[in-house]
């Protein structure tokens, strides 16, 4: 399989996460889309991912698939390997609940900051936009951020007591965070000591 992503983006580092705890990283092709130079927009690339965005999988048939959830539902389904996105009904609904809400409440919200309230990726990139809306983002970020230490006072992992896709989210949310220099409030101390742990982990790690 080929995965067009490119390196230290936080959308390819979930899907890259995902790889590793699945045990087949190696047998992945990676084909770097030079982003920050608008390789996104040429129509090659568009042709597989009409939205223009990394990472896509493009299997051996040719079939391409983008959106990391859809991503990680095949790379978990199509290998042995640590559960991503649950073993049964009740906990493939709440990983998808849990993920959704680290994906919209985190890391959406801190891209739309950079996106919108910062320089982002440059004037050809950032054609269009708005600091107010942009900075409205970083609150919704930071309210993300303290909704899951909330979470995280009671559970081991997002979604429960198992590692999964949602918190690959939620960590690449937080790195993306730091990117754009949002700090998590000092207040979230579960938050904190979930990243850690999470830190440490061989496919994040190494």
């Amino acid at each position: 399989m080929k995965i067009y992503d490119f390196e230290g983006f936080p959308n390819p580092a979930r899907i890259r996460i995902a790889l590793a705890e699945k045990g087949v990283f190696d047998k992945a092709e990676f084909i770097t889309i030079d982003v920050p130079g608008a390789e996104h927009k040429k129509a090659e690339f568009l042709a597989k991912n009409p939205s223009g965005a990394v990472p896509v999988l493009e299997l051996g048939c040719g079939t391409c698939i983008s959106e990391c959830t859809a991503i990680t539902e095949y790379i978990d389904n199509a290998y042995e390997g640590t559960p991503l996105t649950g073993t049964n009904a009740k906990e493939k609904a709440i990983v998808h609940m849990m993920q959704r809400r680290a994906e919209q409440g985190v890391l959406d919200a801190v891209a739309g900051y950079f996106h919108h309230a910062t320089a982002g990726l440059g004037p050809e990139i950032e054609t269009y936009q708005n600091k107010d809306w942009g900075n409205k983002q970083k609150e919704r970020a930071l309210d993300g951020m303290k909704y899951f230490d909330s979470v995280l006072a009671d559970n081991a992992y997002v979604s429960g007591e198992n590692f999964s896709m949602a918190d690959i989210t939620l960590f690449a949310g937080l790195a993306f965070a730091d990117f754009a220099e949002i700090e998590i409030p000092a207040s979230c101390a579960n938050l904190n000591e979930w990243r850690g742990r999470m830190a440490t982990r061989p496919s994040i790690a190494g």
